[in-house]
């Protein structure tokens, strides 16, 4: 009987695709991440973020990120900050990632998203080797003419139709 690898349970979730973005005044940084809602009323989400990357250390000292949900045209994007890592890139040059300024945060939002949602950490917590924030969406807009994208199986879909 072949061993069964635990780490690819994540698979058989289906997610949303985001795009979370984190702004400081020295650095910035885009990166891939999972988000879940927990309360509507406020509005409370919670992400997971590896603690060895830029992310995690910009989202500690800003307190503060937008999670930009992916649209259908932002496939590769999310590949390519899927698969970059390290602090000495500048992931929205190197990809060219059109960005626009948030209304009530400083973390900038990525243009071309389906939605773009203003987050306010409110706690976090420690979970092996990441982080799982607590957020709150201060505020948020919407494109209703794009088409947001999930994850299964390690595929991206759109209504259903595997767009990679």
């Amino acid at each position: 009987m072949a061993k069964r690898n635990l780490g690819e349970i994540s698979r058989l979730v289906p997610c949303s695709v985001n795009l979370l973005s984190v702004t400081t005044k020295e650095k910035r940084d885009a990166m891939t991440a999972s988000a879940m809602f927990v309360s509507e009323n406020p509005p409370l989400l919670v992400i997971g973020v590896a603690k060895h990357i830029v992310s995690h250390d910009l989202i500690e000292r800003a307190g503060e990120f937008v999670l930009n949900v992916a649209s259908t045209n932002q496939v590769k994007l999310a590949l390519q900050l899927g698969f970059t890592h390290g602090g000495e890139v500048d992931k929205f040059k190197k990809f060219n990632i059109p960005i626009g300024k948030a209304k009530k945060v400083r973390s900038s939002l990525i243009k071309g998203s389906f939605a773009n949602l203003e987050c306010k950490v409110i706690t976090s917590l420690s979970a092996a080797n990441y982080v799982v924030y607590l957020a709150e969406v201060i505020d948020y807009n919407v494109d209703q003419k794009l088409t947001p994208i999930a994850w299964y199986n390690n595929k991206y879909f759109a209504l259903n139709e595997e767009v990679h």
